[in-house]
């Protein structure tokens, strides 16, 4: 398999126009020699579309794009099963003598891929039961605090996400061990991170426009189908429910919100969003962020040299 010094991952807040910006550096070189590896936690679904802004069709027939569309919504999905495919994916790439370039939003995923996955064992059926009833029961906030109790940074590391802190309390009962608490298997190849972010007002002005143009592309009608396919009050949360907007586009199709209500709630949550993702790409990933603009000038860089290096 050819080698690289790197593969060129390319992140930012949502709503910064991240695959815009990745197919237009893409389409710079000879067709076929950049392929894009997405790393985003819900565009991997097959019929969340809309809500998830994925990858038009156009673009997607302009530069070959992976790992979008991978499984049903109402199959499982985690970063483990993430980082291996994305890894066979990249060697893959590599192995046709093209340029990997992974595209993404989803922060726990690129810390994965850059840092390794901690050696955890495999789940405990009947403790993450025993877990998923207390969730139901109990309520986030209990979990929560018997994580914060024995590592507080383990805590803040979960982002409030109900499946991952159902894995590590799972974890915690069983073994008296969370899971950042285990070493990391090392990472299959090295990672540059280039990231981005708009400017405040830039960006609020994009979110409330992309979210309002969303609804009236059809989400509502999009979410819809998901609550007929997947309940969205099962207990715990599916995991495709935790899709940001998606309860506020089934309010709008069941008549409960107005659309134009449902975009400033969705733009709002979304803004918040945005600030965490900043956050931990800088802390996290320990990527400075660049103007969208320096962005595409250093991937530009950063893809043509590697093109002459596979």
């Amino acid at each position: 398999m050819p080698r690289v010094p790197f593969v060129p991952i390319l992140t930012a807040p949502t709503a910064a126009g991240k695959s815009a910006l990745a197919v237009d550096a893409a389409a710079a070189l000879p067709a076929g020699r950049v392929e894009i590896v997405a790393a985003d936690a819900f565009t991997v679904y097959r019929g969340l579309d809309l809500g998830t802004a994925k990858p038009t069709a156009a673009e997607r027939r302009g530069v070959p794009h992976h790992l979008l569309d991978v499984v049903d919504v109402t199959e499982p999905y985690d970063v483990a099963r993430f980082v291996a495919e994305a890894e066979a994916t990249i060697g893959a790439v590599l192995a046709r003598g093209n340029v990997p370039l992974v595209v993404g939003g989803t922060g726990f995923y690129l810390r994965a891929l850059c840092r390794g996955l901690p050696t955890t064992p495999p789940a405990d059926v009947l403790v993450r039961a025993d877990v998923e009833r207390d969730l139901a029961e109990r309520g986030l906030d209990s979990l929560l605090a018997e994580i914060a109790a024995v590592d507080p940074a383990e805590e803040r590391r979960m982002e409030r996400n109900p499946r991952r802190v159902v894995r590590a309390v799972e974890l915690l009962r069983r073994t008296g061990r969370l899971p950042g608490h285990y070493p990391l298997r090392p990472p299959a190849f090295a990672y540059d991170v280039i990231a981005y972010a708009r400017p405040a007002a830039d960006a609020e002005a994009r979110i409330a426009a992309r979210t309002l143009a969303m609804l009236r592309a059809g989400w509502p009608q999009e979410a819809a189908w998901l609550a007929a396919t997947v309940d969205p009050d099962a207990a715990p949360h599916p995991t495709v429910w935790q899709a940001l907007g998606y309860r506020d586009a089934l309010a709008v199709h069941r008549g409960q919100l107005g659309r134009e209500a449902a975009a400033e709630r969705i733009a709002l949550a979304t803004r918040q969003y945005v600030k965490r993702q900043a956050t931990f790409i800088r802390t996290q990933l320990g990527a400075p962020l660049d103007t969208p603009d320096g962005a595409a000038r250093r991937l530009a860089a950063v893809l043509a040299a590697l093109a002459g290096a596979v």
